[in-house]
C-alpha cells in the first residue's frame, strides 16, 4: 500500500470513528505513525540518493526511466524531467572502452533476463548527451515488490577515467624506461622469455642485440649528467630509425641498449647491426659548441630452440658485447659456441660472483714481499702489501692475477681496495701499540679507485683515526691507470700526499712513450717494470731502458725501486745502475703480513735489547 492509499485510508477510519471510537481510534493513530515513517523514509532516501558520488538510474519493469539523480543527469547530459518515460538506451549507453562499440546486450536487459545482479567484466566508457566521454564501473540490479515480482531495475555507475588513467601511468612506468621512454630491463627480459618459447615450440629464429655506447661515461663526466641523459635520448631515436616498427627496442640500464628482432635469421641481424654501427659512426653529439663522436659495441646473439632462459641469453650477448668493445669498438661480434674469447669472459663473470662472495665471507688474505735498499744496510721493514685469495671449495691460496682482471671489468676493484687498506690500517694500527715502527708499506690500488672521491672520503675518515704515523704508507699506482686517467690521478695524488701518504709509480715504463705527464703527476716513487729487469744482465737495450729510467727519476727527485730481483747478478748491475731499491724472490719471498710485522717487531726488539 502507498503512502496515498493509506491517506485515504485514514479517511474511511474518520468516518467509522463514530461508531466505535476507541478502537477505532487506536488503529487510526498507528496508520498515521506508519504514513509519517513512510514519508521520513522516502525523504531520507531521495537526500541519500541525491548526495551520494555514485550515479543511479531507476527503470520499470519495461526498461524505461523512472528517476536519475543529480550524479547520473551530470554524466548523462540528460535532466530527470526530460529522460523520464524514455527507454534507458536513449539515455544511458556503455561502450567497450578500448574499442567504442556498442555492447552485445545491454546490462539492463541482461539483467532483467537473467534476474539478478550484474557487473560489467569489461571497462565500459559512457558517452553523454554532449559528446563528452568519461571511464564508468557499473552493475545493474533488479527491483522486486513485497510480493517478490520484478518491478524494475536500478543501474548504478560511477566515473573512473582518473583511476584508470593512473592505471595505465603505473603499467607504463612498470614496463618503460622513464628517461627515454623505451622499454626497460624488465619487459625486455619477458619478451625474451616469450621468443624463446616460441623458438622452442615453433622452431621459428630470432636475434638479439645488446649494444654498449662508446665514449660515454667521458661525455658523461665531462659535460655532467643532464648532458648525458639528452645524449642517450638522441641514441634511443637513432636505434628507433634502424629497426623494424615491429622490434623490441629497450634501454636495459646506464648506457646499454638492447634489441630483440623477431622472426629474423643470423644475416639479416648482421645488417641491421652494422647499419647501426654506421649512423653511430656518422652521429655526432652537439654540446656548448663541441661535438663528440658516440661509437656503439654491439654482441649479437643468434636464437633458436638451444635457449632455455633469458638470462644465459644476455649473459652470451654480454660477453660478446665485451669482445666487439675489446676488439676496437664500434663494432659487431657474432656469438658461437666455440668462441674462445666468450669463454675466457664468461670465465670472468664466474669469478666476478666469487669474488662477491669472498667480499660477503670475509675470504681475502694480506700478504706482503720486502723491499730492500741496495748498497746501504737495512733501515727497517720497507714492504709491498699483496692481496691473496682464500678459495671456498679447496682451501687454495688464489694468486691476484687470476682475479683482478674481473675485479676490474665488473666494478669491484675499489671495492677490495677498500677492503685492503681497511685491514692494513688495522694491523698496523696493532703493530704500533706493540712498539713497531715501519719505514715504509706500499699498498696496491686500482685505477678505478682514483676517480672515486668516495674512496678517498674513505681513506682520510681512516687516517683521522689512525694510531700509526700513516707517513709510513705509499699507494702504488700502475703507470696505465694514471696516464688513462690523468686528471683522476692528479686530484688523488695530491689529496693523498697531503694526508702525508707517498705515492709510488707502479709498472712504470710499461707502454709509456713519452714521461711529459710526470712533470704534473706527485709521485714519490718510480717502481721499474719487471720486463726491463729480469734480463738486465744479459739485455743491453734492458740495461739501457734502466739507466734511462735512473736518469728520469733522478731529474724529477724520485726514489727508483727494481721489480722482480731473481738472480744475484741482476742485483749487481742495479747497485752499479745506482737503484735505490731492489724486490723479488732473490731478497724475500712472499708471506702472511702479520708474520712479516711480527718478524720486524722482533728484530726491532732485539736491536734495542743489544
Amino acid at each position: 500500500m502507498s503512502p496515498v492509499d493509506l491517506t485515504s485510508a485514514l479517511h474511511i477510519l474518520d468516518t467509522l470513528t463514530a461508531s466505535c471510537p476507541d478502537e477505532l481510534t487506536r488503529l487510526r493513530g498507528q496508520v498515521t505513525q506508519t504514513v509519517e515513517a513512510l514519508h521520513h523514509s522516502r525523504e531520507l532516501l531521495q537526500v541519500t540518493l541525491h548526495s551520494i558520488a555514485d550515479a543511479v538510474i531507476t527503470t520499470d519493469a519495461a526498461g524505461h526511466v523512472l528517476w536519475m539523480n543529480p550524479a547520473a543527469e551530470r554524466m548523462t547530459g540528460w535532466c530527470h524531467g526530460a529522460a523520464q518515460g524514455l527507454p534507458v538506451e536513449a539515455v544511458y549507453q556503455p561502450v567497450d572502452e578500448e574499442q567504442g562499440l556498442p555492447l552485445g546486450m545491454h546490462p539492463l536487459h541482461r539483467c532483467l533476463a537473467e534476474r539478478r545482479a550484474v557487473r560489467g567484466s569489461q571497462p565500459l566508457r559512457l558517452i553523454s548527451r554532449s559528446g563528452d566521454e568519461c571511464g564508468i564501473e557499473a552493475s545493474a540490479a533488479p527491483i522486486h515488490d513485497v510480493h517478490g515480482r520484478l518491478s524494475g531495475v536500478v543501474l548504478v555507475f560511477h566515473d573512473v577515467t582518473e583511476q584508470r588513467r593512473l592505471d595505465r601511468e603505473m603499467r607504463w612506468r612498470a614496463s618503460h624506461d622513464l628517461l627515454t621512454g623505451l622499454l626497460n630491463r624488465g619487459e625486455f627480459d619477458r619478451r625474451l622469455q616469450q621468443v624463446l618459447q616460441r623458438s622452442r615450440e615453433e622452431g621459428t629464429r630470432h636475434a638479439l642485440l645488446y649494444l654498449d655506447l662508446d665514449q660515454f661515461k667521458l661525455i658523461n663526466d665531462a659535460c655532467g649528467h643532464p648532458t648525458g641523459d639528452r645524449l642517450l635520448l638522441q641514441i634511443g631515436q637513432l636505434l628507433g630509425d634502424c629497426v623494424r616498427p615491429g622490434d623490441t627496442l629497450a634501454r636495459l640500464g646506464g648506457d646499454e641498449f638492447g634489441v630483440l628482432l623477431e622472426r629474423c635469421g643470423v644475416h639479416q641481424a648482421q645488417r641491421v647491426a652494422q647499419l647501426i654501427c654506421e649512423r653511430m659512426e656518422e652521429f655526432r653529439f652537439v654540446h656548448d659548441g663541441r661535438r663528440f663522436r658516440v661509437g656503439a659495441s654491439i654482441g649479437l646473439v643468434p636464437l633458436d630452440a638451444r635457449w632455455r632462459q633469458a638470462d644465459a641469453v644476455m649473459q652470451a650477448a654480454d660477453s660478446a658485447c665485451y669482445v666487439a668493445k675489446e676488439a676496437g669498438r664500434n663494432r659487431v661480434h657474432l656469438w658461437f659456441d666455440t668462441d674462445e674469447t666468450l669463454r675466457r669472459h664468461q670465465g670472468q663473470m664466474h669469478w666476478a660472483r666469487r669474488l662477491e662472495q669472498a667480499l660477503d665471507e670475509d675470504r681475502f688474505e694480506l700478504h706482503a714481499q720486502r723491499i730492500l735498499p741496495i748498497g746501504r744496510q737495512d733501515g727497517g721493514l720497507h714492504c709491498e702489501v699483496l692481496l691473496r685469495l682464500r678459495d671456498g671449495d679447496d682451501g687454495a691460496l688464489v694468486p691476484p692475477g687470476h682475479f683482478l682482471p674481473a675485479a676490474e671489468r665488473f666494478q669491484l676493484a675499489a671495492r677490495i681496495d677498500r677492503w685492503v687498506v681497511r685491514q692494513v690500517f688495522t694491523q698496523l694500527d696493532r703493530a704500533t701499540v706493540a712498539g713497531l715502527r715501519p719505514e715504509r708499506v706500499a699498498i696496491n690500488l686500482s685505477g678505478q679507485s682514483l676517480s672515486d672521491g668516495g674512496f678517498r672520503d674513505y681513506v682520510t675518515d681512516l687516517v683521522r683515526e689512525a694510531r700509526f704515523d700513516v707517513q709510513v704508507l705509499c699507494f702504488e699506482v700502475t703507470e696505465t691507470a694514471a696516464i688513462t686517467r690523468p686528471h683522476d690521478a692528479a686530484r688523488f695524488m695530491a689529496a693523498m700526499r697531503a694526508l702525508g701518504i707517498r705515492i709510488a709509480l707502479d709498472d712504470f715504463g710499461a707502454g709509456a712513450s713519452s714521461f711529459g705527464y710526470l712533470k704534473t703527476l706527485p709521485v714519490d716513487v718510480l717502481k721499474i717494470d719487471g720486463q726491463f729487469i729480469r734480463e738486465l744482465g744479459r739485455d743491453a737495450l734492458d740495461l739501457a731502458t734502466v739507466r734511462c729510467f735512473r736518469d728520469i727519476a733522478q731529474v724529477v727527485g724520485m726514489t727508483t725501486v727494481a721489480e722482480f730481483v731473481e738472480a744475484p747478478g741482476v742485483l749487481e748491475q742495479l747497485r752499479e745502475l745506482g737503484i735505490d731499491f731492489a724486490q723479488g724472490h732473490l731478497l724475500h719471498r712472499p708471506e702472511p703480513f702479520a708474520a712479516v710485522l711480527c718478524q720486524a717487531l722482533a728484530g726491532a726488539l732485539l736491536d734495542a735489547a743489544r
